[in-house]
């Protein structure tokens, strides 16, 4: 081989490797776009949510578990009461206002996303030896027209009734189920469903009425109509007192992407590890 058949061939050599080069990088080191390895752009931002007292330990699993999957974002939440988190939904102050129970023909600004289902258990002593209370048992309980144990087949001893405050979901959704609105007759309201398991813990006659996921040892939850309060009976809807666990967002109001993400990731099964965790029942 002569020299200008090698200069040839080495020219040729190199304008492959510059050509390979060039297409390998678009002659620089990054990705079409601007993009990191391809992947689409990283969500952050804070999603302020805030209500139901209820909702608290579904809320605290769920807030875990998105932040994990999602480091940009912070999702924050204030236990306020339902009413509270439909208001702050309203006026814009929460991105996402949470509540346990059905929207007021009155509040007709806000819509609300069911993320899943609670039942409402009935609370008592643990030395309390009452197995079963008839819906028509409580109404004459909470009214005040039952005031004795030994009526509905108890001790001998005064009926102590606790409940939560107005304006609280549990409290709606169990007036309204058992048809009492505006009737009871409560000894004490408290303003937290936490609150009313440890006083009817404290209190060997009292009874109150707690979501299902706060339900534990320190506490009866005796049946209602012969029904325990159950993940399966609320889920078949045999057991009566049960309600929705909502988000509730303004009407028509542009959501953050990282607050749409959240909605999408607690309703459309992604959550639902964590909604059974809590003691709900998913929808999804």
């Amino acid at each position: 081989m002569n020299k200008k058949q090698i200069l040839a061939l080495t020219g040729a050599a190199c304008m492959s490797v510059a050509l390979l080069a060039g297409c390998g990088n678009n002659g620089n080191n990054e990705t079409p776009s601007g993009e990191e390895g391809g992947n689409e752009a990283a969500l952050t931002g804070t999603v302020a949510t805030g209500g139901s007292t209820s909702m608290q330990s579904l809320m605290s699993m769920m807030q875990e578990a998105f932040m994990a999957e999602n480091t940009g974002v912070t999702v924050t939440y204030d236990p306020t009461g339902s009413g509270a988190g439909i208001t702050g939904a309203s006026d814009g102050t929460l991105d996402i206002g949470l509540s346990s129970r059905v929207l007021h023909d009155d509040e007709t600004d806000v819509e609300a996303i069911t993320v899943c289902l609670d039942g409402i258990a009935i609370v008592t002593n643990t030395a309390n030896p009452v197995e079963n209370l008839t819906l028509e048992q409580l109404a004459g309980i909470f009214t005040g027209e039952i005031t004795n144990w030994s009526e509905v087949g108890g001790n001998d001893a005064e009926i102590v009734v606790i409940g939560r405050e107005a304006g609280s979901g549990t409290r709606d959704g169990f007036e309204e189920i058992v048809g009492v609105a505006d009737q009871c007759q409560y000894d004490q309201e408290l303003t937290a469903t936490g609150a009313v398991t440890a006083a009817v813990a404290a209190n060997e006659n009292a009874i109150g009425y707690a979501s299902l996921s706060a339900v534990d040892d320190s506490v009866n939850d005796p049946t209602v109509e012969g029904v325990a309060c159950t993940e399966e009976t609320v889920q078949d809807g045999s057991y009566v007192l049960q309600r929705p666990f909502n988000f509730v967002v303004k009407k028509d109001a542009e959501l953050s992407d990282a607050a749409q993400a959240f909605i999408t990731w607690a309703t459309d099964g992604s959550a639902n590890e964590w909604i059974l965790e809590a003691g709900c029942v998913p929808v999804a």
